[in-house]
């Protein structure tokens, strides 16, 4: 039994043939996880030999008339996707940054029976700071912003990396365990920010361009495996 064949089945089971009769005509739910299981394929990059990323984030755009529709059955959607996406991407050799996350978003653009995808491989990150406690990031002029966590950069700096002992823990599979450092030092108005790499397998990028080290300020973008860093004021966040 394929993919879309056992999606259908189960998710018919599970709310007793609803889908069938509540949409036809619109946006079908074996349509969207037909779409997300393409989007797998199409965006899968080679990390190695007998691996390669996916994303794990997605978001479905849909008309009002399907959202509307949609949305009340989200959950059992979610539930029986998710599952099927994740076997479809040990069949394939494909890995996750993290957690599959399915979001619907309403888009007043869109006819009815119509939908988009948008995906994103979105990494697990951990950092040896709470992010829901501001008392360090107050104290810091610079933070690292990672998929929504902030990291303050306070001396002596901050390791990057995929490992136990990196003080900012990213989970993608192309970042080193000791990826990178982020060197803090000085005071006041002569504070000094540089990301040094660590001899790291894919090496760093600083706004587009590979470099092994380089100074940063507010704006800048360092790119370490599959994952963007942003460098940001944080008087101004």
């Amino acid at each position: 039994m394929g993919f879309l064949d056992r999606f259908e089945r189960g998710l018919e089971g599970a709310v007793n043939g609803v889908f069938a009769r509540a949409f036809k005509g619109d946006v079908q739910p074996v349509e969207i996880a037909a779409r997300l299981q393409k989007e797998l394929d199409a965006e899968a990059k080679m990390v190695n030999r007998h691996k390669k990323l996916v994303p794990n984030e997605f978001i479905v755009g849909l008309s009002q008339h399907d959202y509307d529709r949609l949305t009340p059955y989200g959950k059992t959607l979610t539930g029986e996707i998710i599952p099927e996406l994740r076997s479809h991407a040990k069949e394939a050799g494909y890995v996750f940054n993290g957690p599959i996350m399915l979001h619907f978003e309403l888009d007043d653009a869109l006819p009815t029976g119509r939908f988009t995808v948008a995906s994103e491989a979105v990494a697990k990150v951990d950092s040896s700071v709470d992010n829901h406690s501001n008392s360090a990031i107050n104290r810091a002029d610079l933070v690292l912003e990672v998929n929504g966590l902030r990291h303050p950069l306070t001396p002596p700096g901050v390791v990057i990396g995929r490992g136990s002992d990196a003080d900012l823990r990213v989970n993608d599979p192309g970042i080193s365990r000791r990826h990178a450092e982020v060197q803090v030092s000085g005071s006041g108005l002569d504070m000094r920010y540089r990301i040094v790499d660590l001899g790291s397998t894919n090496g760093i990028k600083v706004d587009g361009d590979k470099v092994p080290h380089a100074d940063l300020r507010p704006g800048t973008t360092i790119t370490i495996g599959n994952t963007r860093i942003l460098v940001l004021d944080a008087a101004g966040r």
